[in-house]
């Protein structure tokens, strides 16, 4: 438990030193600001409208830091020195996931009260969002770090991730914002079951990608 504390630690303290805490914070109130000059001033438009487009916002911001989240530590060699230690690989990932989701979910939730007022939502509506949010950024975190694990050590990594990705994050895309509409209730539940899987399945297929690009 020590060891798992000190890589949440480690991970928050490397994302707070390269302003990675930031970036998805900064990218979705830039898209917020933005996104009332490509639709126009409609105040209607912008409250029907503007909350898909924060969750999208959200799972773009989810993809940024995927090149920090695995790569640095396998190639300076600190992933072999954990399983030396007798760190198991599955462990390592889901202290990854729990550093990477506290430095992600929680500042994005609360970069999103200025951002809905920006796009005009009313307050039933940023409830709502808030509350995919809170299921849903442990999923969009999960599968941020699964792709990382999956391309770490390949040419263009980076441009891999987000293709890999984007397709994976439909499900989760589509159930997010089914959750500002009517039948939210439904929408919560497929989107807390697809949040589950992915923070369930994560662990097991990081370490095998780990074991396997070891090998």
């Amino acid at each position: 438990m020590k060891t798992f504390r000190l890589i949440v630690a480690r991970d928050l303290h490397a994302a707070w030193a390269s302003a990675g805490l930031w970036l998805p914070v900064a990218f979705l109130l830039l898209v917020a600001s933005l996104y009332p000059f490509a639709i126009g001033p409609d105040t209607a438009l912008l409250a029907r409208t503007g909350g898909g487009m924060l969750w999208i916002a959200a799972l773009l911001a989810s993809l940024l830091p995927i090149d920090r989240l695995i790569a640095p530590d396998r190639d300076s060699g600190v992933l072999d020195q954990l399983s030396l230690r007798g760190v198991g690989e599955e462990t390592i990932i889901i202290a990854k996931l729990v550093a990477h989701w506290l430095g992600f979910g929680p500042p994005l939730m609360l970069a999103t009260l200025p951002a809905a007022a920006l796009l005009k939502l009313d307050g039933a509506t940023i409830i709502l969002l808030e509350a995919g949010l809170l299921i849903g950024t442990p999923a969009l975190a999960a599968l941020a770090l699964l792709v990382a694990t999956l391309t770490a050590g390949l040419r263009s990594s980076g441009a891999l991730a987000g293709l890999l990705a984007l397709p994976l994050a439909v499900p989760l895309l589509i159930f997010g914002a089914g959750t500002l509409g009517d039948g939210s209730g439904a929408a919560l539940k497929w989107l807390g079951a697809a949040s589950l899987l992915l923070v369930a399945l994560t662990p097991i297929a990081g370490g095998a990608a780990i074991r396997a690009g070891r090998e």
